[in-house]
């Protein structure tokens, strides 16, 4: 008879998390009971899942002693830091979507389709990239082990909905009389604010940071030339990413577009004869990134540009995770 597991979902009601049921209700996994947490504010609530009605619990540090086999927290960093190792050592596998353990030395940082080997690393805790470095470095590791990659220049423009319910608010109600500003310091509507996260000291962003000390961790490049800056558009789901990408060695556009062709988990479509690119409307709802725009970057020996949309939610988020809980599933590694 073949193994079923359990699974705690946390983080259920809120943005990720309604998407993460929704991947698991297409996904199928060998899961026999799934178990729904979330903060005392939306404990108690009711929701439909798998055509069965479940009630929501409130995340406690007791949660986790019934034993668990996985655990996918999409609840933020707080979060992640006080209970995520709670639940490993009860024997239960975490992956974390927030950015609380990402640069943890003894954290794999994992995107399946990119390095999926380092799954077996986990000391009970794997960590789910942030969204925005997810899709970027899918086409990235394809074209890094080609033409080994010298430097890369990021520029996003990044959904509101990567912002949770109080970005997708002020997109929405943004224009409503007497409304009030609930995540982003200036209206979104018409407008794009370059400051996603806290600004450093440095003059980069979080974001920007974590976008390129993310690249350099899951490329396993930790000298890898890198600048990003990171921009919040009037767009409700799904990240467009403007990636510069200077290579040491030459390649052959054909050559390079067919690598990424014949790569799992991208889509290229790049027809310009026709008006064919990435756009963040077609995205969503599906879990590949599609790559268009390819071409020489005529300013150096060997570059190029592309254009990279996933969505945030999906790839970005929920179903990277889901994909990880798959290949622990797929190689049988659960450590008890």
């Amino acid at each position: 008879m073949d193994k079923r597991y359990k699974l705690a979902l946390v983080g259920a009601t809120g943005v990720v998390g309604e998407v993460a049921r929704k991947v698991l209700e297409e996904k199928k996994l060998p899961i026999s009971e799934y178990v729904f947490f979330s903060s005392c504010r939306s404990a108690g609530k009711k929701l439909t899942f798998m055509e069965k009605e479940y009630i929501v619990r409130e995340l406690k540090e007791d949660s986790f002693d019934e034993g668990f086999d996985f655990a996918i927290f999409s609840a933020g960093g707080d979060t992640s830091k006080k209970f995520a190792p709670i639940a490993a050592s009860k024997g239960c596998i975490v992956v974390d979507n927030s950015s609380a353990w990402r640069m943890d030395e003894n954290v794999p940082l994992i995107v399946p389709e990119v390095n999926s080997s380092e799954i077996k690393n986990h000391k009970g805790i794997i960590a789910n990239p942030n969204c925005s470095t997810i899709q970027a470095v899918v086409p990235l590791k394809v074209l890094d082990n080609k033409y080994k990659i010298k430097r890369i220049v990021y520029s996003t423009y990044q959904a509101v909905s990567g912002a949770g319910i109080k970005g997708i608010n002020d997109l929405v109600y943004g224009n409503d009389e007497g409304y009030k500003l609930q995540k982003f310091p200036y209206p979104i509507i018409n407008n794009c604010l370059p400051h996603i996260d806290v600004f450093l000291d440095n003059g980069y962003t979080k974001e920007e940071e974590k976008m390129i000390n993310e690249t350099r961790k899951i490329l396993n490049r930790p000298d890898l030339k890198i600048t990003a800056t990171t921009v919040r558009v009037p767009v409700m789901n799904s990240h467009s990413e403007a990636i510069n990408v200077e290579f040491e060695n030459n390649f052959e556009l054909d050559e390079l577009i067919n690598e990424l062709k014949n790569a799992k988990g991208i889509v290229v479509q790049d027809d310009i004869k026709r008006d064919v690119y990435p756009l963040a409307i077609n995205a969503t709802g599906h879990d590949e990134v599609f790559v268009g725009r390819i071409r020489r970057d005529f300013s150096v020996d060997y570059g190029i540009n592309m254009w990279v949309v996933a969505d945030n939610l999906r790839k970005g988020a929920a179903s990277n995770a889901i994909q990880i809980v798959e290949e622990l599933i797929k190689k049988d590694s659960l450590t008890k």
